[in-house]
């Protein structure tokens, strides 16, 4: 499963570097490249619920495959745009794609944590942003020896695709349908307060991540006076110390339970973020990034695997819809963050809007305690005799 959520941290990593040199392809001004980029997160809100439901029928580990594949198919097309619309497009199916992916792999890793008794999901989540990470820094050296996009994306499916074939067959595989208890009716999960509660952890997680990513590097050189080379490195840093902390969230998670860890997370990255926005000292204000790297690491992949629990039945399967609907919720994040934090910028200061941030990341305790006192609830309401 590792190896999973590093490939679709790798096909994000590959595209999302060479965005520079696809606009320049295509001719995108500046509001037209940003339109097409939505077609990426449009896709990925679609694809999320519908892959919650296949996964559910025919299995997390056929959806992995096929949603794999369908981004290897894609990618090469991606690079290949000629037009913004084209370009558009592309981007919308990579998203259905890699949003189809994301499920089914947060719903094999939540599998996963059944069969062994351990909470290892921030470990596979590591594997995304090393994935990530590996692949940015592929892209970097393919702009460097000036590859066209075309031909990069080709290589980076080609490499992809054969190591889906590869792990394909250790995947975990689906309980037969034929062998399975008839699900018994459930409430909607919009319906369900714990689940709305959940989401919200990885919505506020999100959205500091989106504000991180397309906001550091410009509010460390206009409000804290650092060179652009340090400051494009704020991000990297960012995303850096989530990768490594991920690695030991999963340790922090069996000793003090997720609802603490989640809330010392949503601490220290609300802290960090704060120092961003308010210190005006760009080494301390880089620091502060790295702090919410860190603090945010562990929110993504301990409420998906507290939402596939929350859907867990008796004979140890289920858990697809609530992933899906929490990952949909998340993936909303992502699409209001970027824009309502330049908004507010341009009617206040871009510090202000980080301040903003660091409360949208400090929210991540409450909500998980909230999450925690409603998850308490319906097990105690399910135990009354009817």
């Amino acid at each position: 499963m590792f190896v999973v959520f590093a490939l679709n941290g790798a096909v994000y990593g590959s595209w999302a570097p060479r965005v520079p040199a696809l606009a320049e392809q295509v001719g995108a001004s500046p509001g037209a490249l940003g339109l097409a980029l939505l077609g990426g997160t449009a896709g990925l809100l679609l694809a999320a619920p519908l892959s919650g439901r296949l996964s559910e029928r025919f299995g997390a580990r056929a959806v992995m495959l096929t949603a794999t594949l369908v981004s290897c198919v894609v990618l090469p097309l991606t690079g290949l745009a000629g037009s913004v619309l084209w370009l558009a497009v592309a981007l919308f199916g990579l998203g259905f794609a890699n949003g189809g992916l994301d499920v089914a792999m947060n719903i094999g890793g939540v599998s996963v944590e059944r069969r062994t008794g351990k909470a290892i999901m921030p470990v596979f989540h590591a594997g995304f942003s090393f994935g990530g990470l590996v692949a940015s820094a592929a892209a970097g050296l393919a702009a460097a020896q000036h590859w066209s996009p075309e031909r990069h994306f080709l290589v980076a499916a080609i490499v992809t695709a054969a190591v889906m074939l590869v792990v394909y067959p250790g995947l975990p595989r689906a309980v037969p349908r034929s062998e399975r208890p008839a699900r018994a009716a459930t409430t909607a999960p919009t319906r369900r307060p714990v689940l709305w509660l959940l989401a919200a952890v990885p919505l506020c997680s999100a959205m500091a991540e989106g504000a991180s990513s397309d906001w550091s590097a410009l509010l460390l050189v206009t409000e804290h006076g650092a060179g652009q080379g340090a400051a494009a490195l704020a991000f990297t840093a960012f995303s850096l110390a989530m990768a490594v902390t991920r690695l030991a969230s999963a340790w922090v998670q069996r000793r003090l339970g997720a609802t603490r860890t989640l809330a010392i997370g949503a601490v220290v990255a609300g802290a960090g973020l704060l120092m961003s926005a308010l210190v005006p000292v760009a080494t301390l204000a880089f620091a502060g990034f790295v702090l919410a790297g860190m603090g945010l690491a562990a929110a993504f992949p301990v409420a998906l695997s507290l939402a596939g629990e929350a859907g867990k039945r008796a004979d140890g399967s289920g858990g697809e819809r609530e992933i899906a609907f929490v990952t949909t919720v998340a993936y909303t994040g992502f699409l209001a963050g970027p824009p309502l934090i330049g908004g507010i910028a341009q009617l206040t200061s871009l510090s202000a809007s980080f301040v903003l941030v660091a409360v949208l990341a400090a929210l991540i305790a409450p909500a998980a305690a909230g999450a925690s006192r409603a998850g308490h609830r319906e097990r105690t309401a399910a135990e009354l005799p009817v």
